[in-house]
């Protein structure tokens, strides 16, 4: 109920532009010129589909081989000391992850990683906004998939191990075939949560109205749009309602890709 409430909030506040501009218009162009009367927001969706994806493509497969460690390899002793360490790593201020990038991924990626491809980048670009997501995101999939591999039953471990599999085998066939829905649910959860992070792939990503066609290209994802213009720029008229429809594309894509993550799951489990 309240996804919809807030979901019909968002739409009233956003009517007045769409009776200036089509919705095509609005998600399928990329001229943002505000004064001009001109709303483009594909630059912004694309801007967050960039980081938010590759941040998953990062995180996803650390979160998975450090949660099988974890529960199949490491002992008790180790799993109750890193539980407190995941909680505050999840704790931190966005903020502070933020300035972190800024200190040192943006330089690293300036000086190291872009003269290794022969590019001149200022580091603020889509691949420093996507590793500071990652390791945002990574305490909140990392603790889920703990869990997941911890409620599987012990006698499914053993009864593979007791027909001959190597312990490696039965993690590959056995273990992470039960906990696949878990996994996918996780990734999902974690893509969403990627999706509306804010301050801290602001301070990174560039913040510069244009289409990514790579990793060090700057960006401007959605968050970033609203958390930057709110409050500064509403005598502009639409602008208000411009920044509201921005929101509500950035809810709606976060409920399809709940949608589509929990129909997955089902049809896996079926």
């Amino acid at each position: 109920m309240l996804p919809l409430i807030i979901t019909f909030g968002l739409y009233i506040k956003s009517v007045p532009i769409f009776r200036e501009h089509s919705l095509a218009e609005l998600l399928f162009t990329k001229e943002w010129f505000p004064l001009r009367g001109k709303f483009g927001f594909l630059p912004f969706i694309m801007g967050s589909l960039w980081v938010s994806f590759v941040a998953i493509l990062i995180s996803a497969p650390i979160c998975l081989l450090t949660a099988i460690y974890i529960t199949q390899y490491a002992r008790n002793s180790f799993l109750r000391i890193m539980h407190p360490v995941i909680d505050i790593l999840a704790g931190i201020p966005s903020v502070v992850y933020g300035a972190w990038g800024v200190i040192i991924v943006v330089p690293f990626i300036s000086h190291y990683v872009a003269p290794a491809f022969g590019v001149e980048s200022s580091g603020y670009t889509i691949l420093a906004g996507s590793i500071v997501l990652s390791i945002m995101i990574i305490p909140f999939i990392l603790n889920i998939l703990i869990e997941i591999f911890r409620s599987i039953p012990a006698e499914l471990k053993e009864a593979s191990l007791s027909l001959g599999a190597t312990p490696w085998e039965t993690i590959k066939f056995v273990l992470v075939r039960k906990a696949f829905p878990g996994i996918i649910s996780a990734v999902g959860l974690g893509l969403s949560r990627a999706f509306g992070e804010t301050m801290a792939v602001l301070m990174v990503v560039g913040n510069v109205v244009k289409i990514p066609h790579g990793l060090l290209d700057p960006g401007y994802p959605l968050p970033a749009l609203i958390a930057n213009n709110y409050g500064e720029m509403l005598s502009i008229p639409l602008y208000d309602s411009a920044l509201m429809l921005a929101a509500l594309i950035l809810l709606v894509v976060v409920l399809i890709f709940n949608s589509l993550t929990r129909t997955f799951i089902i049809r896996l489990e079926r």
